[in-house]
């Protein structure tokens, strides 16, 4: 049974830092990503990291977001700098151990966490 639970979501003003953590039941054989869904919005891919460590980003979070992994803890991370209002949204870990669809893309995934909200005000 996978289970992803995501943490550290809060409020925070724009330029200011947030980190998230996934505790994850799975080992380093999966895929992990970060998505996240604003209210009238569809689920983006924001981060993911492959089993090989190499990482991948959004073209909007590229530079102030960085997704890493602790393995040994197998915890999932985001770290999320210089935030901004059109960052807020509710953020979900992903596990995926499919291939042969882009890291973006939702239907790679299997497992999903419940969602941490993050807001942002201005």
């Amino acid at each position: 049974q996978v289970q992803l639970v995501e943490s550290g979501g809060g409020s925070v003003q724009a330029g200011g830092s947030l980190r998230l953590s996934c505790a994850a039941s799975v080992d380093n054989t999966f895929y992990m990503g970060w998505f996240r869904q604003a209210p009238g919005k569809q689920r983006e891919g924001v981060a993911a990291i492959s089993t090989g460590g190499t990482t991948y980003y959004a073209g909007s979070v590229k530079g102030r977001f960085t997704i890493s992994q602790d393995n040994a803890k197998n915890t999932l991370y985001l770290q999320m700098n210089s935030l901004k209002p059109q960052d807020a949204a509710i953020y979900y870990c992903a596990a995926s151990n499919r291939f042969g669809r882009s890291w973006y893309d939702v239907a790679r995934y299997d497992y999903w966490g419940q969602g941490t909200q993050v807001t942002v005000s201005s």
